[in-house]
């Protein structure tokens, strides 16, 4: 029995109307990012196995859902191109077609939804036969960083200029933000931002990605070690030097990926900067939720809503998450 005048915390949490007046952290649609996978031709969307509930959608689907995300309140999509093997080569050279496919959606989804914001990738596993995120030493033993900048920058202009409103370089190559902000700069485009993969670590949740945008088949495994250029998943130290390089570069948001695993280090940069922070909730994320869901041992929607709930709270203004729409779909019903 407690004393008179103890401490009862549990009086702000009696029901729900208390519950709801107190409550210290909210998620709105226009928080959250929808991630989207394009692929070439008429055909109909075709299922992601590994990630439940997300297809790759030709341009016109594309179009389509964008309005629909819209139309719930989300603000912003990530695009990734899911290439034919045909166009995946050694230096990835596909990624400076000024006709690529993710260009082409690009200008068709701004021209059917011009208010949605459009992050685009700029990275080159999707277009390497090796599936890396540039291009190979002459040995083929590493990913050459400064070959690589150079492509990335080019990329970045191409993608301005097809009207994305954000680039955002996930290669983790030393350097790229403040060579792609200059190269903005330099071609008039100063008004595209960047959104920096500032802490991508070498994580062992990106397998369901690789598949969906197939540079875990061109590479042959989705076991790919990233680990000369990713994040180690031990050090924190080295994500905070390099979120806080690329702010000094120019980066306008700093994203930390993935999320859940590393709640600390999105913690970490919320205190360090003014800058908005973003958080991936990553493909691998998604699917242990779905798959544990499947199997009856989770609920889905509670666990859903608790793990984006915790990447806000660690300090996260944006979250990239498949869980968008389904979340959005909720809240307006």
């Amino acid at each position: 029995m407690l004393n008179p005048g103890e401490p009862r915390p549990r009086r702000l949490r009696k029901n729900t109307a208390v519950r709801d007046l107190v409550r210290e952290t909210a998620i709105a649609s226009a928080d959250l990012i929808q991630p989207l996978f394009v692929i070439d031709g008429n055909g109909a969307p075709e299922d992601i196995s590994s990630m439940p509930g997300q297809q790759r959608l030709n341009t016109d689907d594309l179009c389509r859902e964008g309005k629909i995300l819209h139309e719930l309140g989300i603000r912003a999509v990530a695009l990734f191109p899911s290439l034919k093997s045909d166009l995946k080569s050694e230096d990835g050279a596909e990624a400076l077609n000024p006709e690529t496919l993710v260009l082409r959606a690009v200008r068709a989804l701004k021209a059917a939804v011009p208010e949605l914001q459009i992050l685009t990738d700029i990275a080159l596993d999707p277009y390497t036969t090796h599936g890396h995120d540039g291009v190979l030493t002459t040995d083929g033993s590493d990913v050459d960083n400064d070959r690589t900048v150079e492509i990335l920058s080019q990329m970045a202009v191409l993608n301005a200029e097809a009207g994305a409103d954000f680039v955002a370089p996930s290669d983790m190559m030393d350097g790229r933000v403040g060579a792609i902000r200059v190269a903005l700069d330099l071609a008039g485009l100063s008004s595209c931002g960047i959104v920096a993969y500032a802490a991508k670590f070498n994580s062992a949740y990106y397998g369901p990605f690789r598949d969906a945008v197939g540079s875990s088949k061109a590479a042959g495994t989705t076991l790919l070690s990233k680990a000369t250029y990713q994040l180690d998943p031990a050090n924190a130290r080295q994500a905070e030097r390099e979120l806080f390089l690329d702010e000094s570069e120019g980066a306008d948001i700093l994203m930390v990926k993935p999320a859940g695993p590393y709640l600390d280090i999105i913690r970490m940069t919320r205190e360090g900067t003014t800058l908005p922070v973003a958080a991936y909730q990553v493909s691998g994320e998604y699917a242990q939720i779905h798959a544990a869901a499947n199997a009856g041992w989770l609920d889905l929607k509670r666990c859903r809503d608790e793990s984006l709930l915790s990447i806000k709270r660690a300090g996260a203004d944006l979250i990239l998450t498949y869980f968008a729409k389904s979340w959005a779909s909720e809240q307006n019903s």
